[in-house]
C-alpha cells in the first residue's frame, strides 16, 4: 500500500505553527515511507474565508522549503483540491446517505434553533439538536420540502451503543453515542457541506491512507467513524499528534508570542532553524541528538517515535536553535540572510553604490552576536547613521569621574590616528595606554564605544572602526570629547 497523507488548512487565518507543524509531520511522513503528501484546501466557510489567507498557506511553505506532490497549483490525480470546486461530489454522496436512511433533510428554522439552545442553557440540560426532523413522517416531510424552506442535510447518529475507533498513538478509543455531537448538519442551507462530510468524501476520494492530525479533532473522530461506515468504506488510520502547548501548560496561543509563521518570519528566524525545532516539538529521535536538516528528517522520521503527551513550545529554546543556526551560515550566507531586514530598515540604500561591499564587511562583527536576524539593524545601525549626541553621563565608566573619562577619551582618539592593521597590535597598543592611565581595557574604550556607536554594547570595536573609517570614528570622539569636557567642568 503506498502511503498517501494530507494536510487539508482552512484559509480563514495565518497559518498557525501548530498548523505548521501538523503539515511537517504529514510531509516527513511521507517521504520516509516513500509516499505522496497533498495540500487540500478546506474552503467551505465562505463567512470566515480570507483570501489573504490562502495565499499565506502558499507563502509560508515556499518560505520553509518543503512542498507537497499534489495540490491547488500543482495539480494531480484526485483533483480538484480546492473543496469550493467539489462541491457536486459532496451532494452526490449526501444522496447516498439519505437513500440508505443514514442522513435526513432538517427544515429546523434558525429561529427555533436559537430559541432551543435558549431553553436548554435556561434549564441547564445537554445542548444540541433535539432531532425534531428526524421522525417526520413521510407526508411531514414532502410538506417540509414543498413549503420552499430552505433546509440542511443531518447525520443519524445512532441512538444507543458506542462507536469504537483506533488511533494510532492513543489505541482503541471508545465513545458512547449518547455523548456525541446530535445529528449534525452535512450539507448547509446554503449547499456547502460542513468540515465532516467533505473531510470524509475528500479522504476517500483521494486515497488517503493516514490522517496525521492535532488532537483537537479527537472529538470529530467518532461522527467520522459513523460516516465512514454508512459510506461502507474503510476508513484511513489515525494519528491525533500532541497538542502544542505554552510553558504555563494552556494551548499555545498569541499571550505567550508569536503565533504565525509570519510572525517567526519577521522576527528573524531561519526556515531550517523552525523546521529543525518544530519537529522536535512532540517527536524525538533518541534521547541525545537536536539539530536534524530536512533531508535526515526525511529518512529518520516515524510515527512510532510521537510522543502521546502534550509538546511544549519554548521560545528560548526555539531562539537557542536559530543563533546556532546562524553560527552555521558562511559570511556570505549571513550576509545575503540579513540584507532584507537592513533593507526594510533603509540603512543599505543610505550606503549607495557601497552597500554590498560594507553588507560583506559588516556579517562578520555580528554573527556571533546574532540570535534573530531581526536584530541586525540595530547593532549596525551606528555604520550607517550618525547616532544621536551621546548622554554625558553615558561616557563615564562605572567607578570612574568625568575628568578621568575625559583624559581616557582624549587619549584614546589621539591613538586612533594611527590604528595598526593587526588586532593584536592594536590590542598591546591600547593595554599599555590603560596601564600607563591605571585603567582596565573595558573602562578605558568605554567612552570610544559610546561615543562611536551611540551605545555601551556593539560588535567589537575596532573591527566597526575599520569599517566605518577612522576619520569618522575620530570626528565622533571629538564630538563626545566637548561634550565630556563641559560635563566635567560643571562636576568640578
Amino acid at each position: 500500500m503506498s502511503v498517501r497523507v494530507r494536510y487539508a488548512p482552512s484559509p480563514t487565518g495565518f497559518q498557525h505553527i501548530g498548523g505548521v507543524r501538523t503539515a511537517l509531520y504529514n510531509y516527513l511522513f511521507a517521504r520516509s515511507l516513500g509516499g505522496t503528501f497533498i495540500l487540500r484546501i478546506e474552503d467551505t466557510d465562505r463567512e470566515r474565508y480570507v483570501p489573504e489567507a490562502l495565499q499565506d498557506i502558499y507563502g509560508t511553505f515556499q518560505w520553509l522549503g518543503f512542498r507537497w506532490d499534489e495540490g491547488p497549483d500543482v495539480g494531480g490525480p484526485k483533483g480538484p483540491y480546492l473543496q469550493s470546486q467539489r462541491l457536486e461530489l459532496y451532494h452526490a454522496h449526501v444522496e447516498q446517505l439519505l437513500a440508505r436512511g443514514a442522513a435526513y433533510r432538517c427544515s429546523c428554522t434558525p429561529e427555533r434553533l436559537e430559541k432551543l439552545r435558549q431553553d436548554q442553557a435556561a434549564m441547564k440540560s445537554a445542548t444540541g439538536y433535539d432531532r425534531r426532523c428526524r421522525n417526520l413522517t413521510d407526508v411531514q416531510r414532502r410538506e417540509a420540502q414543498g413549503s420552499g424552506a430552505a433546509s440542511v442535510v443531518r447525520l443519524k447518529v445512532p441512538l444507543e451503543g458506542a462507536t469504537t475507533f483506533t488511533d494510532a498513538l492513543l489505541g482503541e478509543v471508545r465513545v458512547e453515542n449518547r455523548d456525541i455531537n446530535p445529528d449534525p448538519v452535512l450539507i448547509k442551507s446554503d449547499g456547502f457541506p460542513t468540515y465532516h462530510l467533505a473531510n470524509v468524501v475528500d479522504d476517500h476520494l483521494m486515497e488517503i491512507t493516514h490522517i496525521l492530525r492535532a488532537q483537537e479533532w479527537l472529538p470529530s473522530a467518532p461522527l467520522h467513524r459513523i460516516l465512514y461506515d454508512a459510506f461502507g468504506w474503510e476508513q484511513p488510520v489515525l494519528c491525533h499528534l500532541p497538542m502544542v502547548m505554552g510553558k504555563d501548560g494552556q494551548k499555545l496561543s498569541k499571550r505567550h508570542g508569536a503565533t504565525s509563521v509570519r510572525e517567526f518570519r519577521k522576527q528573524g528566524y531561519l526556515p531550517a532553524a523552525l523546521i529543525n525545532y518544530l519537529a522536535l516539538v512532540g517527536w524525538s529521535y533518541d534521547d541525545a541528538r537536536e539539530f536534524f536538516d530536512l533531508a535526515e528528517l526525511e529518512k529518520l522520521f516515524s510515527m512510532e517515535k510521537i510522543n502521546k503527551a502534550p509538546a511544549v513550545f519554548d521560545y528560548q529554546k526555539l531562539e537557542w536553535f536559530n543563533g546556532s543556526y546562524i553560527r552555521k551560515l558562511s559570511p556570505r550566507e549571513f550576509a545575503d540572510a540579513i540584507r532584507p531586514v537592513l533593507n526594510e530598515a533603509g540603512l543599505l540604500a543610505a550606503a549607495g553604490p557601497e552597500a554590498d561591499a560594507l553588507l560583506l564587511a559588516i556579517a562578520p562583527l555580528i554573527q556571533e552576536r546574532v540570535k534573530l536576524l531581526s536584530e541586525a539593524p540595530a547593532m549596525v545601525r551606528f555604520l550607517f547613521e550618525e547616532p544621536a549626541p551621546p548622554a554625558p553621563e553615558d561616557l563615564v565608566p562605572k567607578k570612574s569621574s568625568p575628568a578621568k573619562a575625559l583624559e581616557a577619551l582624549t587619549r584614546v582618539e589621539a591613538l586612533l590616528a594611527e590604528l595598526p592593521d593587526s588586532a593584536e597590535e592594536t590590542e598591546k597598543r591600547f593595554r599599555a595606554l590603560g596601564e600607563e592611565l591605571g585603567m582596565k581595557l573595558g573602562d578605558l574604550l568605554a567612552p570610544l564605544r559610546v561615543a562611536v556607536t551611540g551605545s555601551k554594547v556593539s560588535p567589537p570595536l575596532f573591527e566597526s572602526i575599520r569599517v566605518m573609517g577612522v576619520a569618522r570614528a575620530r570626528a565622533r570622539a571629538a564630538a563626545a570629547i566637548k561634550i565630556l569636557g563641559e560635563y566635567a567642568t560643571r562636576s568640578q
